[in-house]
């Protein structure tokens, strides 16, 4: 059974967002699973000296507009959020803490949320809302919020995020195939060249 492929993304990103609706899929093509790992850009980004997209003269510009395209290209729904870049340590701990119970549930809650985002403009960044959106898939919003208060919670969360700082993630979507790692939604072609044939 060839390697899983490792999924690093955050919940503001909505490249990640496009990356999320598709890659479960184009792994399966070439017989693969995909390790789903939700980080915080805000964490890389101390690291790296990035910024948010949005902040930036020309670029953020540019980036809204190739978000919208590359949504389209892709088949994906997609409305700029009122309110953008959010905090994703919520969304991140809901995700976390439901994969370790029902991983397959994990990865469809990390999609529900994604769209509630990106799609029905809902501020997911809220404790409440991230709450209301894991209730659908069955689990009492007074779990998922004290979930994500949990300092176990929010450990594992810190912990995944510091681990794949030190891999060298720095951004998102950030997708790793037998240890080689690939940056953005625009390497799709390359990454399927890859799972398909292996290294070039």
């Amino acid at each position: 059974m060839p390697n899983p492929v490792d999924f690093y993304f955050d919940y503001s990103s909505p490249y990640g967002y496009i990356a999320a609706m598709k890659i479960d899929d184009f792994a399966a093509q070439h017989g693969r699973s995909v390790n789903w790992k939700p980080i915080l850009l805000g964490a890389v980004f101390k690291v790296t000296g990035a910024q948010p997209l949005p902040s930036l003269p020309l670029k953020g510009d540019y980036a809204k507009r190739d978000i919208a395209r590359s949504a389209r290209f892709y088949g994906i729904p997609i409305r700029y959020p009122s309110k953008f870049p959010i905090a994703s340590q919520a969304p991140a701990r809901a995700f976390y803490w439901v994969n370790d119970r029902d991983p397959a549930l994990a990865r469809k809650l990390a999609k529900a949320l994604y769209q509630a985002y990106f799609v029905d403009d809902r501020d997911i960044s809220s404790p409440d809302v991230t709450a209301t959106v894991a209730a659908t898939f069955g689990f009492k919003r007074d779990d998922v919020l004290a979930a994500l208060n949990d300092p176990v919670v929010k450990n594992r969360l810190k912990s995944e995020v510091d681990a794949a700082i030190k891999l060298g993630v720095f951004g998102s979507p950030y997708i790793v195939i037998d240890g080689e790692p690939f940056w953005g939604v625009d390497r799709f072609d390359q990454i399927e060249r890859w799972l398909a044939k292996g290294p070039f």
